[in-house]
């Protein structure tokens, strides 16, 4: 099968749709298929890639580490000769998203889109944050996935979300899959060692993306709440961006920034013995669709203490794996949860460690390779059979009504917006 892979964030891009796109390639390329994904150009992207077609990019937009693809007419049209499509893969309902939605027009090929991310948490990203602009960028999803053939939430929390929104193309459930197997072991204590972490000390630490809507400020002045009573404690911070500076300040201010390690952006092993150089991970992020860390954290056999959010909700069970708070929490709830993983008895500590790994084991991406590609199967199967018009009359027609689509779901979101 050929598979056309749609995303606006990619390698070295570090982020949970980069992760995804490169584990379901990764899977489906050792399966025999082609795999071919279009991204835009990115500052430290490899000079040559496999199978990946890189698009003219803004780089740093807006201030921040995102590109975004130029719209350049027929820049993609020399590859559909040499690998046609057989089932397109949107990763985000703008930009390159509207390419994927056209070339499935083009084609007739079924068009999947997985909804990665709650765009609503993410309006700081833009110049203006007006009121109706939440509103809008609801309109403007929903109205993509109605675009589309099927729609992947990466969490039942998420599906019932898109549910209420009234999407009416099906909604199908497909995780991000980890390698269990590559958080199975790891040198947490080397780790430790050169980060400067004591041996005896114990250990919170988050991953991921530095930025607001991870509610990192929030995490912060828990922790140090925590850590103020408990001296033999630190805080190891795995990720970069813009609220890096917002962390240390709080620390700073508090007098406890040496008991802070921020360890920058870590992959493969590195990743791993950071996971395992951890006593307990901790998350407070609202804006999550799976929390793809949170089960990384749990394969590496490390309880963890959240805030209920969907996509979290689904893998943390209070008091069984960690502890999963409310969602309207203080910072001293936080911290007393924190505190509670820490005088846990070391038979307590054993169970936690595998409820967390027995949780984390559905998450594999071997099966949830399989069950999106039991997906991709049912939809190339329900295509109409027989002869396809493939005429550039056809094609220019196609191409018309995909924009015409588009055009008219950006119209309908407008004007939802000012209701």
């Amino acid at each position: 099968m050929n598979i056309w892979m749609m995303t606006n964030t990619f390698t070295p891009f570090v982020g949970g749709v980069s992760r995804s796109v490169l584990t379901f390639s990764a899977e489906y390329r050792k399966a025999g298929h082609r795999v071919i994904v279009v991204a835009p150009v990115f500052e430290g992207a490899p000079p040559s890639e496999q199978d990946v077609i890189r698009i003219p990019a803004l780089q740093n937009f807006n201030g921040g580490d995102f590109s975004v693809a130029l719209p350049i007419p027929g820049y993609l049209a020399p590859y559909f000769d040499e690998c046609r499509p057989d089932i397109v893969h949107s990763h985000h309902p703008h930009f390159l998203g509207n390419t994927a939605v056209r070339i499935a027009n083009r084609f007739n090929r079924p068009l999947v889109f997985t909804h990665h991310t709650r765009y609503e948490y993410y309006l700081h990203y833009v110049p203006s944050e007006a009121r109706r602009l939440r509103e809008f960028v609801i309109s403007l999803v929903s109205g993509y996935c109605n675009l589309c053939d099927c729609v992947i939430a990466p969490s039942q929390s998420v599906a019932a979300i898109l549910q209420e929104r009234g999407i009416e193309t099906p909604i199908e459930v497909v995780p991000t899959g980890i390698d269990m197997h590559a958080f199975e072991k790891g040198d947490g204590a080397g780790f430790r060692r050169s980060h400067g972490i004591p041996r005896q000390a114990f250990v919170a630490g988050y991953v991921g993306r530095l930025a607001p809507e991870k509610n990192l400020p929030f995490l912060a002045e828990a922790m140090c709440t925590y850590m103020a009573r408990a001296r033999h404690t630190h805080f190891l911070v795995i990720g970069s961006g813009p609220s890096a500076g917002a962390i240390t300040e709080v620390f700073e201010r508090e007098g406890l920034e040496k008991r802070l390690h921020l360890a920058g952006v870590l992959e493969g092993q590195d990743l791993v013995d950071a996971y395992r150089a951890m006593n307990v991970f901790v998350f407070a992020s609202y804006s999550e669709t799976q929390g793809l860390v949170v089960t990384e954290a749990m394969a590496a056999g490390r309880p963890v203490v959240a805030l209920d959010a969907p996509g979290v909700r689904e893998v943390v069970e209070d008091r069984y794996n960690g502890r999963l708070l409310d969602s309207e929490c203080t910072t001293d709830d936080f911290a007393a949860a924190v505190g509670e993983i820490a005088a846990a008895s070391l038979p307590t500590r054993k169970r936690l460690a595998q409820a967390a790994r027995e949780t984390a084991a559905p998450f594999s991406k071997e099966r949830c390779g399989r069950l999106l590609m039991d997906i991709y199967d049912r939809l190339v199967r329900q295509q109409p059979s027989g002869p396809k018009d493939e005429s550039v009359w056809h094609q220019a027609m196609e191409e018309i009504k995909a924009e015409w689509e588009l055009l008219k779901n950006t119209a309908e979101a407008v004007r939802h917006a000012l209701k």
